[in-house]
């Protein structure tokens, strides 16, 4: 049986519309927490840790994870579970780089400074309905998808460390352009949905990659915003797909096998 831990907090989302997705996955054994822990075969990341909106000036802190914190994560790579992220959880921890090279990205909240380079808070878009490509039809996350699909959501420009991951899914959204989105530190300063003085570097197209983490397994998928997306038969589908392959034997030995040869 394939035991999955599902990890929500630090985020609003709509709770009964969320976990009835696991409930309509029909996986083996699911339970979920605030913070994620050891003992299970996967464990899905939909929590946002390490920030504290002030509703001042700065509008959020960014407390460090405590060393119990960056011990069960370092335990879970240690072990190999496997890990899936989605949607808001690849702004957590900014205040520790080493998270971000986990996921394979990080969302700032904030201005901030990433593998040595400085960028500007990032960018949002709500309700956007795209067309999603599948680059690779034979991996196992994109399974049962067709070519495309298209779907409502959330859409977010912010860097992405394409070099280490193998991309999956790309989204037709001019994500290069940031004048389609809006400003994270003015949404959180009370000004929803502005680009007033704003701009980011081109983003990245990917909606969904896979890649490794120790010994770890790693989907990250950015669908996921709230009960229209919860509801998308495709995005059941790779969600479940994602969880099943980072459980898998398959999926170890593929980071076994990438481990090896760096």
């Amino acid at each position: 049986m394939t035991s999955v831990l599902v990890v929500t907090g630090g985020h609003p989302f709509e709770a009964e519309p969320f976990f009835a997705i696991f409930d309509a996955l029909e996986l083996d054994e699911w339970s979920r927490a605030t913070s994620p822990a050891v003992g299970h075969d996967v464990v899905v990341f939909y929590d946002m840790p390490g920030l504290r909106f002030t509703g001042g000036n700065p509008p959020v802190d960014f407390p460090e994870p405590s060393a119990e914190t960056r011990a069960v994560i370092e335990r879970l790579l240690s072990d190999g579970t496997g890990l899936v992220f989605m949607h808001h959880a690849v702004a957590g921890w900014p205040a520790w780089e080493r998270y971000a090279e986990i996921v394979g990205g990080r969302f700032h909240y904030q201005p901030g400074s990433l593998h040595g380079q400085s960028y500007p808070d990032s960018g949002y878009v709500f309700d956007v309905t795209h067309e999603v490509s599948i680059l690779d039809a034979t991996h196992p996350v994109c399974a049962g998808i067709g070519p495309s699909f298209t779907i409502t959501d959330e859409l977010y420009c912010f860097p992405v460390f394409e070099d280490s991951i193998v991309p999956l899914m790309r989204t037709d959204f001019p994500v290069h352009d940031s004048s389609h989105f809006y400003s994270a530190d003015l949404a959180i300063r009370g000004r929803r949905n502005s680009n007033d003085g704003w701009s980011h570097p081109a983003g990245s197209a990917l909606v969904a990659w896979a890649k490794t983490a120790g010994n770890s397994p790693v989907v990250y998928l950015q669908f996921g915003d709230g009960p229209v997306t919860y509801a998308d038969a495709n995005f059941r589908r790779v969600l479940r797909n994602s969880i099943d392959w980072v459980a898998s034997d398959t999926a170890r030995e593929w980071v076994r096998t990438r481990n090896s040869s760096e």
